[in-house]
């Protein structure tokens, strides 16, 4: 039987809320990981385990069959819990240190090419129809792309900075400037640009906005800059579904989510500008080790060129000097 979160648990995650900016499915997450390590020692307090404790815990839930994204997911919030509470109390020791999980394998990130990006976006059905909610997809798949946003980030979007009525923006855009303001991963804000077709994009979709927008609205639909067809701030899912039905109908051939055009954005940028701490400031990334696994992608588009194009690069095909 779950337990309820202990009361510097749940204090934890309404600092990351409020503090952090965190997004809610993220909280829901970390408080599902919080929820099974207290079912693990349902005797002993969360803030009383021992390092042992701990490892035993990671390793019951290896033995469940927890993948080791999941096992690193996890061990990161009872960690960022005990890295928060610590320093609060007389405790001396972490008892979350060095404990560790399965190493994740590092697996290149899916991404299209240029012509099949090209293809989804340029796709007759959204490029030529003036429907408000065919404009607002056409606007928030070249956002993605054109920004390299996360899921998160886009829905996130203001009109622009608002603070109101108890309401304040956490990203929001600034089309005179041609550039996005979002608050990323751990609280972190930074400017983007915003591409060209991104900006037409947007524009058109603003001037027929007002007829998905209730005359009765929140302010925080009233600042959002996509609405779903209820007037309300688009949900994640809503984006994930209209880019599904947008590449079955393109004909790409891959399973395309924002998070594909934004691997996208990141492989395309690095094969023409081979920049990779622009690439890394723009994705939003704390870590430059996280934005070098895309230069594996751009490894990978040249050897296929050198493949094609140089005389010497094929091995000989017996079966051409039949």
């Amino acid at each position: 039987m779950a337990r309820t979160l202990s009361e510097p648990m749940e204090k934890w995650l309404a600092y990351l809320q409020t503090n952090q900016r965190y997004a809610s499915h993220t909280l829901s997450a970390y408080r599902r990981d919080l929820v099974l390590l207290l079912n693990f020692y349902p005797d002993i307090a969360a803030e009383a385990l021992s390092n042992a404790q701990i490892r035993h815990a990671i390793a019951r839930l290896h033995a469940q069959d927890y993948g080791p994204r999941s096992l690193a997911r996890i061990l990161s919030a009872w960690r960022g819990f005990y890295q928060w509470w610590i320093p609060q109390t007389d405790a001396k020791i972490n008892p979350t240190v060095d404990v560790k999980t399965p190493k994740i394998p590092r697996s290149l990130p899916k991404a299209l090419s240029v012509e099949q990006t090209q293809a989804l976006l340029d796709h007759p059905t959204v490029v030529t129809s003036r429907e408000p909610a065919d404009l607002r997809d056409q606007a928030m798949f070249e956002v993605l792309y054109g920004s390299g946003l996360r899921l998160a980030e886009l829905v996130s979007l203001d009109i622009r900075y608002t603070r109101k009525d108890g309401y304040e923006s956490v990203s929001w855009l600034d089309l005179g400037e041609g550039e996005v303001s979002v608050t990323g991963k751990g609280g972190k804000t930074r400017s983007v640009p915003l591409g060209r077709s991104a900006i037409t994009a947007l524009t058109q979709w603003l001037a027929v906005r007002h007829k998905l927008l209730p005359a009765a609205s929140s302010v925080e639909d009233q600042a959002a800059v996509f609405l779903g067809a209820r007037g309300r701030r688009i949900a994640h899912r809503v984006v994930q579904l209209q880019l599904k039905k947008l590449s079955m109908r393109s004909g790409v051939p891959a399973q395309v989510h924002p998070h594909v055009l934004r691997h996208s954005f990141a492989s395309h940028v690095l094969q023409s500008a081979q920049d990779l701490r622009a690439v890394q400031e723009m994705l939003g990334h704390a870590n430059i080790s996280t934005t070098q696994i895309y230069t594996r992608l751009d490894f990978q588009h040249l050897a296929e060129v050198y493949d094609k194009a140089h005389p010497r690069a094929k091995l000989d095909d017996p079966e051409e000097k039949k």
